[in-house]
């Protein structure tokens, strides 16, 4: 999934707008969304980034929902938990199951919306950052924090090898379902110890290679990386100047608002 956001924000085209100001946009999402006492704040914050993805990342519709998809089920799953577990105060509607009681107050119902935006709030931004930002060019800001370059350069080879080693795994475990390798629990079990242990061992003889590579190349300590200057324009200022007024004035004025 991360392999195919990336394919994504290679080819959208908030790709060639200035990074900082996306970070910049995301960041402010996810942190008015934190702040916020209401849940409308968080919603609104979803649906503009979600707009912002489809109608300017040109990002497909169905492909947004798919996505999201995946986080919602666990998010959707906490919430339900939250509504039942958190709270107190009068009684919405309640049942028993095995002689215990479970019910939904309106405290606790509250919360569970106030998390349930929240969190749908803050998923927005991170697609907004993820579908039009490529991992290279967030290494590249990183660059400028002054970060250890150590650091950086071991994010970047280990973010590169994770899709190495998942198409090393995927193609293992093709090869052992074609000998039947998981036809029963006994056999899957001893299929996927040895999946385990046949990607350590190639993971250990990719790493003494990769090694090799690097010093061959006259590796001192720092990889130099290529780092586009794309300057930000005045319409992109305004559009994230009326996008931060906005927010900060749905929250300012919505600070009391509950639902129930």
């Amino acid at each position: 999934m991360v392999q195919v956001l990336d394919d994504y924000a290679i080819t959208s085209p908030l790709r060639q707008k200035n990074t900082l100001l996306k970070i910049a946009i995301a960041s402010f999402g996810i942190f008015m969304g934190l702040l916020s006492s209401s849940p409308i704040t968080p919603l609104f914050i979803f649906a503009i980034i979600s707009f912002s993805i489809i109608f300017f990342g040109k990002i497909p519709i169905k492909t947004y929902l798919k996505i999201l998809t995946i986080p919602a089920s666990f998010v959707i799953t906490s919430a339900i938990i939250i509504a039942f577990i958190s709270g107190s105060g009068q009684n919405l509607f309640s049942f028993e199951i095995f002689g215990h009681t479970f019910g939904v107050n309106k405290e606790g119902l509250n919360m569970a919306i106030l998390v349930l935006s929240r969190s749908f709030g803050g998923t927005a931004c991170l697609f907004f950052l993820a579908l039009t930002t490529p991992m290279i060019d967030l290494f590249a800001v990183l660059k400028m924090t002054k970060l250890p370059d150590s650091l950086i350069e071991i994010s970047m080879m280990m973010y590169r090898y994770i899709f190495v080693f998942l198409d090393v795994a995927m193609g293992i475990k093709y090869a052992q379902t074609v000998r039947l390798g998981y036809r029963d629990f006994k056999t899957s079990f001893r299929s996927l110890v040895m999946l385990g242990a046949n990607l350590f061992i190639r993971s250990w003889e990719q790493g003494e290679k990769l090694y090799l590579s690097m010093n061959s190349r006259c590796y001192e300590g720092k990889l130099v990386m290529y780092d586009e200057k794309r300057s930000i324009e005045i319409p992109e200022i305004l559009l994230a100047f009326s996008f931060f007024t906005l927010v900060i004035a749905i929250f300012y004025f919505t600070r009391d608002v509950v639902l129930f």
